[in-house]
């Protein structure tokens, strides 16, 4: 479907006529959100075979994983500038060919350099969900926007949890080059279902692409997370650790300071000053961080030998089945969710959920000695993250224009993978210092996993108190956008935060 000429628009979630099918336009843009979720998870269990798998040392593959977290981070805010600038839907078309051409390197490769080139075209795909969110608030009627958007963020936590289970079943039966040729067909057919059944938006902001801003981003940005994520191999107190942090913080506040003076940003710093952006960023590093805690910890409970005196003694797919209902439970509360920001706000409903979420790790404190207490640990906890996941984009679209929604969006998801990142780091180190000894090996101890849920729901706990600072629920209003090369945007109507 050719992308509309840029020019005036309409508003945005203007009614039916934008999206005439707007079930099966909520229905693909959820599923191509799996999909990519899905790919992250996909690999986790043959990392530990990797070595042997691709001939190369541990420390080496581990860049399999690294390089996907990397891209992401660089890709997301530019390709949702991008879709904002050039039309959304030409965006995610282009993310999930990535995504496939990706999925094939990988399913061809036997060594390591295609193996990590196919993961960071892999990668590439993260912005997928907030191109989506972006796309509904264009094409859905207002009263679908709030329901179709939650159900769109949680496909982020969804495909998360039925991924593992799924690549545990292929790798335990079929050859692990079928988890690629898998994820590579999946995303094949959600391309083909975007390229046939969802329209291209007319809303775009026009203007110049910030090449120095992206450039300067995505150094900051891989400074950081390469530290954050290797900082454990390397050394936390390490000169290349240390090194990178340095780099990385100066890095970003050139950047900062010449996003602040280009008149056509990569990402608009002044809204993201607004307090509802910016609080509502904060918050989604804390749920980011609460979220990944629970997919370390209760893995690693389930696999870890009976003969500890807390683990289970099961297997990965037995975790991955245990960890998948909690997948099905946020899609349950994306509703839910929505129905909670329609009647009180969506500052409310990011409040409850970051409080059910610190209840699900303080009964993960008192139950966690059989396998049916982590499913319901993990269903509890999937139960506010998908409160969680469902408030945040209606935050952000409240205070944004029409215009900028790619960008507020990907910005937004990337604070959620630095809140993952930052979880990983932070759980590794805990996990690693807090250990005993079991037939000559060292294992995490049961208080090294207390603590991390502590510090799971300390991190809940703080999403809650970040989100409290809010504006309160305000009558509807709309967001404009300053004019750009003649377009003007439209807000959705959402709450405004000025």
């Amino acid at each position: 479907m050719p992308a509309p000429p840029v020019g005036p628009t309409a508003p945005a979630g203007a009614g039916p006529e934008a999206a005439p099918r707007p079930n099966a336009v909520v229905a693909v843009l959820a599923l191509a959100g799996i999909v990519v979720a899905l790919m992250q998870t996909l690999v986790i269990p043959i990392v530990p075979d990797l070595p042997r798998l691709l001939d190369a040392p541990a420390s080496d593959t581990a860049w399999a994983v690294t390089a996907t977290l990397l891209a992401a981070a660089v890709a997301t805010p530019v390709v949702g500038r991008l879709g904002d600038m050039t039309g959304k839907r030409r965006m995610l078309l282009l993310s999930l060919v990535l995504l496939v051409v990706g999925s094939v390197v990988c399913a061809l490769s036997d060594s390591l350099a295609p193996m990590v080139v196919g993961r960071a075209l892999q990668g590439l795909s993260a912005a997928v969900i907030p191109l989506g969110i972006s796309i509904m608030r264009d094409e859905l009627p207002a009263e679908r926007l709030a329901g179709a958007t939650a159900l769109m963020s949680a496909s982020l936590g969804v495909g998360g949890a039925l991924g593992l289970p799924t690549a545990a079943l292929i790798a335990d039966n079929l050859d692990w080059h079928m988890l690629f040729w898998t994820s590579g067909a999946l995303g094949a057919v959600a391309a083909v279902l975007v390229g046939l059944l969802v329209p291209e938006s007319a809303v775009r902001t026009g203007g110049r692409f910030d090449v120095p801003g992206a450039i300067g981003m995505a150094t900051g940005l891989v400074c950081l997370l390469l530290a954050i994520s290797k900082g454990a191999d390397w050394g936390w107190a390490s000169g290349t650790t240390l090194g990178l942090f340095a780099a990385g913080v100066v890095v970003l506040l050139a950047w900062g300071a010449w996003e602040l003076r280009t008149p056509r940003p990569l990402v608009d710093l002044r809204t993201t000053a607004r307090r509802q952006v910016l609080f509502t960023n904060l918050a989604s590093i804390a749920v980011g961080f609460s979220m990944f805690a629970m997919s370390l910890v209760l893995p690693q409970l389930l696999q870890l030998p009976e003969a500890t005196g807390y683990g289970l003694g099961r297997s990965l797919l037995t975790a991955g089945l245990v960890m998948a209902p909690s997948g099905l439970v946020m899609m349950v509360f994306a509703p839910v969710s929505a129905s909670v920001s329609r009647s009180r706000g969506p500052k409310t409903t990011l409040m409850i959920g970051s409080l059910i979420v610190a209840a699900g790790y303080g009964l993960n404190l008192l139950l966690m000695s059989e396998v049916w207490h982590l499913v319901l640990v993990s269903c509890v906890i999937g139960a506010g993250i998908g409160f969680t996941y469902g408030a945040m984009p209606a935050l952000i679209m409240g205070a944004v224009p029409a215009s900028e929604t790619a960008a507020a969006n990907s910005l937004n998801t990337l604070m959620r993978s630095i809140g993952t990142s930052v979880a990983s780091a932070v759980a590794g180190v805990v996990l690693a210092q807090l250990t005993v000894d079991l037939g000559g090996f060292a294992l995490p101890s049961e208080n090294a996993f207390k603590v991390v849920m502590v510090l799971g729901a300390g991190a809940a706990l703080l999403a809650c108190a970040l989100a409290s600072c809010l504006p309160g629920h305000r009558p509807a209003a709309p967001v404009p956008a300053p004019a750009a090369d003649g377009v003007d945007g439209v807000g959705t109507g959402a709450t405004a935060a000025r």
